[in-house]
């Protein structure tokens, strides 16, 4: 018998299954885990992992990879954060089904919801496809950092069959709905993990059109359901405004039953409504108890913007003197904020824009980001308060925060999950039974947020850091990271450290596990500029028994792959 590729020895595991950690060497042969206990063999490579933790890979289940998986063989920033698998294609945006006509039009829709800018896009998607199986077959010619998998979009599959009515939202003919539902089956049958959808007013293209799945009639979403039930495999990923709670639930509930696959919602804590998720999530828990399988996707900390100068938005964006110097070069334009007269100028000018726009002036809800981030402020150190110490307007004390030093500074505008000033409601969200970790958007919004960070932030805030509330055991963290992401997807060949699961490791020296401060990258097509964020404590991230990252940094290996459909385990 040929020796193991890999022995992992004197490690504490973690096994994803939620138990109480134990100390073992493991042991692994093509790419599986061959072995978990002691008298393994020597490997072809050791690891000595003593006084560190063997986890599972972590399966993101919420990313936007969708264009980046197309240039690149490196996933990050979540696979400098742990994960292994990561699934895109969310809230019904992506490339592919479409007609050569309508790159364009799917480029400004993923501008506009994602965040993702124009010109990146145009230089880096090479359009090798036509319909989602091409799309698949593109993606799979590929080798990555982790394995990827993805979602049929029914923005795009909506226009590619119904062209300018599509896009206009009209309501779907009876040919429309069969022709959709032919081609979700179609993409689930070449490998998709799900279908994903959109019915939130935040998401627009560029252009300011609402996603063209907005108000889709449930009679078009059913016949998708339908396809779903007789492909036999998937999911389907929804994100909803929830305005009318009762009836998108019970649609959402119809859906479920119809399609006989499991459901998965975007939920949230919003300002305006800051008790408005637990009916949502009540609801949700009153479907499973009659045998359907819907699930909450939650954060483990607030959907927040980072303001700065070098960033999409900054507090001064809306002021007529910045925006006569908003087009020039990050330098150019820092030298003319430091002159005190324009300084001045702008202080004393009023925001003018969009009511939404305007939220970049709550002074009250914004912080400084801090080094190490800090996610969870207290009210006393929010711009607001600051400068009342300080006996100066809130304005000039963000100004001068960003402008100093190298004029990289950030600030931190929680915009939900924040409504209390805290994370307790975090807290409740992610220990519910029936709530996923994810939403962490990795490739999406790249010069406004880096939640992709989140994986990493479940660990070190609520199992070791929070100073605020009682924390949660290690074993539970990497579950909710692992193997309960894993299952919910179908994935059922990962997620665990088990004889015979696919060796998606990580050794993390969980002491020193810490969020670095985010950064501005210049690295994608056409020098387009993203937020990037590592994380400190991961030792090794190993996908399929290769060795992919060590203290993050890459090794050159690339076993990730496209994954095709449902796994068992």
């Amino acid at each position: 018998m040929s020796p193991p590729s890999l022995v992992i020895r004197n490690g504490t595991i973690v096994d994803g299954a939620g138990g109480d950690p134990y100390e073992a060497d493991l042991a692994v042969i093509d790419g599986r885990i061959a072995a978990i206990g002691g008298g393994i063999s020597k490997g072809v490579e050791e690891i000595d992992a003593r006084g560190k933790l063997v986890t599972p890979g972590f399966v993101d289940v919420h990313t936007h990879y969708d264009a980046q998986v197309t240039w690149t063989d490196r996933l990050s920033p979540s696979s400098w954060n742990g994960a292994t698998t990561v699934l895109f294609g969310n809230c019904g945006v992506g490339f592919a089904p479409c007609h050569e006509d309508q790159h364009e039009m799917l480029i400004n829709l993923m501008e506009g919801v994602e965040d993702i800018p124009e010109v990146v896009l145009t230089e880096g998607l090479p359009w090798n496809w036509h319909s989602f199986p091409d799309f698949l077959d593109a993606i799979a010619a590929r080798r990555y950092d982790v394995d990827v998998a993805a979602q049929v979009p029914h923005a795009a599959l909506r226009v590619y069959v119904m062209g300018q009515r599509g896009l206009d939202r009209e309501p779907a003919t009876e040919q429309d709905r069969r022709r959709m539902a032919e081609l979700t089956a179609e993409g689930l049958r070449a490998g998709a993990l799900g279908f994903s959808t959109s019915r939130t007013l935040n998401h627009r293209s560029a252009d300011g059109k609402h996603i063209p799945t907005l108000r889709a009639e449930e009679a078009e979403l059913t016949a998708i359901a339908h396809a779903m039930r007789d492909a036999g495999t998937g999911w389907m990923q929804i994100v909803s405004d929830f305005d009318d709670k009762d009836e998108e639930i019970q649609l959402f509930r119809r859906l479920a039953r119809e399609s006989t696959r499991p459901l998965t919602i975007t939920l949230l804590q919003s300002d305006v409504r800051p008790e408005g998720w637990r009916g949502v999530m009540s609801q949700i828990d009153e479907a499973n108890a009659e045998g359907l399988r819907i699930t909450a996707q939650v954060r483990s900390r607030p959907t927040s913007i980072l303001l700065g100068l070098e960033l999409t938005q900054n507090p001064f964006m809306g002021r007529p003197s910045y925006k006569r110097i908003a087009h020039l070069p990050f330098a150019e334009r820092l030298a003319h904020l430091r002159r005190p007269e324009l300084r001045a100028k702008i202080l004393a000018e009023a925001f003018e824009g969009s009511r939404r726009g305007q939220r970049v002036e709550r002074w009250d809800r914004m912080y400084p980001l801090g080094d190490p981030p800090d996610y969870e402020p207290t009210a006393a150190s929010s711009i607001a308060a600051q400068a009342a110490r300080e006996g100066r307007s809130p304005e000039e004390l963000a100004y001068d925060l960003l402008i100093e030093g190298d004029g990289k500074g950030m600030l931190y505008l929680p915009v939900t999950n924040y409504a209390g000033g805290n994370l307790d409601v975090v807290r409740e969200m992610i220990s519910a039974p029936n709530t996923l970790i994810g939403l962490g958007d990795g490739g999406a919004h790249v010069g406004i947020m880096c939640d992709a960070t989140a994986t990493s932030y479940l660990l070190t805030h609520w199992t070791r850091d929070r100073g605020r509330g009682s924390l949660f055991p290690i074993s539970w963290g990497i579950k909710r990271l692992t193997a309960d992401n894993a299952i919910a997807v179908g994935l059922n060949d990962r997620g665990l450290l088990q004889v015979g699961m696919k060796a998606d490791i990580n050794i993390l020296d969980y002491d020193r596990l810490r969020l670095r401060r985010p950064e501005i990258v210049y690295d994608l097509p056409a020098g387009g500029k993203r937020l990037i964020q590592r994380t400190d404590g991961f030792d090794a991230t190993i996908v399929s028994g290769a060795v992919v990252y060590r203290h993050g940094e890459a090794t050159g290996a690339l076993p990730g792959r496209l994954v095709r459909g449902m796994r068992g385990a």
